[in-house]
């Protein structure tokens, strides 16, 4: 099929690179033209500009609701309109929204990485008794053998469903964040800051960004910093991020988002700025995203990665509420916890029990 004669090369690539993921593995994603256009009604949404798009669209691509009280079921629908198709819309959108690409790309890797962590929901395989049954001698004896062989298969199934949610949001954090400050990763093959011990080898950056004045900034964000990390030789790595990028000319900036305090935050800390750099930790890096991102980027970083961050956090030390699963007919799970019941459609996929990986190049 021939390229769209209104697009040309760049935009066709960039079309190409925000609306597909993880080509070749189990759960590939692709977003249609009609989800991209609800994803930009989400975009003059959030921004307040809905008044400009043409009001035959209006009700057809700007919900009713927030982008994450919005059922992901909606932006599927095959709802046809009158006017503008979504190449036209995002022609619209550059004109009227100031880094309208940048927020267009961030907010489709955020929906098709909930995209394709639903489709796990439903394929993630349940163990076999081969792979849990090992785990049995440490609790053997202290419950009917029935209902051991269930508590392992339940707790294996939710740890795995787990390590998808943390692999998942791990490869949307970093990207978002990156582009939100106007700069791009970098892997190691292609980075810019070399090891000081051997040149030949660079260090990943999370976010690379160049200024006008020349100066060059190599990001290093985090989540948290903990103590366990040290233990596994991984915080010696950290510390000397700091000193390669000095000795390669880059001025290191670390991004803490949990302000929790412990020995090796405040080392790591000491080692960015005696590298001649910077550390934000906790509001403080929170405010630094916001100042750094422009007033459009803010909004994208403050709705979609502070808000539901924080509003999670603040149940930090609370009571845990009651959770039942429940395994239904045909093989869906019902999971309640308190008075909220969530049923997830299952339809299991054997090859989800290897790890995968995808990449959005």
């Amino acid at each position: 099929m021939r390229r769209d004669p209104r697009l040309d090369a760049e935009t066709s690539a960039f079309l190409t690179r925000i609306t597909t993921l993880g080509s070749g593995t189990p759960l590939p994603i692709q977003l249609k033209g009609h989800e991209l256009a609800r994803l930009i009604g989400v975009i003059y949404k959030d921004t307040g500009h809905t008044q400009l798009l043409p009001q035959e669209v209006v009700g057809s691509i700007v919900p009713e609701k927030d982008y994450y009280d919005t059922p992901l079921a909606w932006f599927d629908d095959l709802h046809f309109w009158l006017g503008p198709d979504y190449i036209e819309l995002l022609f619209m959108g550059r004109q009227h929204i100031r880094d309208f690409n940048t927020y267009l790309a961030c907010l489709a890797g955020l929906h098709k990485r909930r995209k394709k962590y639903a489709q796990i929901l439903s394929a993630q395989p349940l163990p076999t008794m081969v792979q849990v049954s090992p785990r049995a001698l440490l609790e053997f004896g202290g419950m009917p053998t029935e209902a051991l062989a269930s508590w392992l298969t339940w707790r294996k199934w939710f740890y795995d469903l787990d390590n998808r949610s943390a692999q998942e949001s791990g490869l949307l954090f970093e990207p978002i964040l990156a582009a939100a400050l106007g700069g791009i990763p970098k892997g190691a093959k292609v980075s810019p800051v070399k090891r000081m011990g051997d040149s030949s080898k660079g260090r990943q950056v999370d976010c690379w960004k160049v200024l006008p004045s020349g100066e060059q900034l190599a990001y290093e964000f985090k989540l948290r910093v903990t103590i366990a990390a040290s233990g596994q030789g991984r915080f010696g790595e950290e510390l000397s991020f700091a000193r390669d990028c000095r000795a390669s000319g880059a001025i290191p900036i670390l991004l803490v988002l949990d302000p929790t305090p412990n020995p090796r935050l405040t080392e790591l800390q000491q080692a960015f700025r005696e590298a001649g750099g910077e550390a934000y930790v906790g509001d403080a890096a929170w405010q630094h995203l916001e100042d750094e991102a422009g007033p459009t980027m803010a909004t994208f970083i403050e709705r979609y990665v502070s808000r539901p961050i924080h509003a999670v956090s603040q149940f930090s030390g609370t009571t845990l509420q009651d959770l039942t699963v429940e395994r239904m007919a045909g093989g869906h799970v019902r999971l309640s916890v308190g008075n909220n019941e969530k049923v997830i459609v299952r339809h299991e996929d054997a090859s989800l029990s290897e790890d995968e990986s995808d990449d959005e190049s």
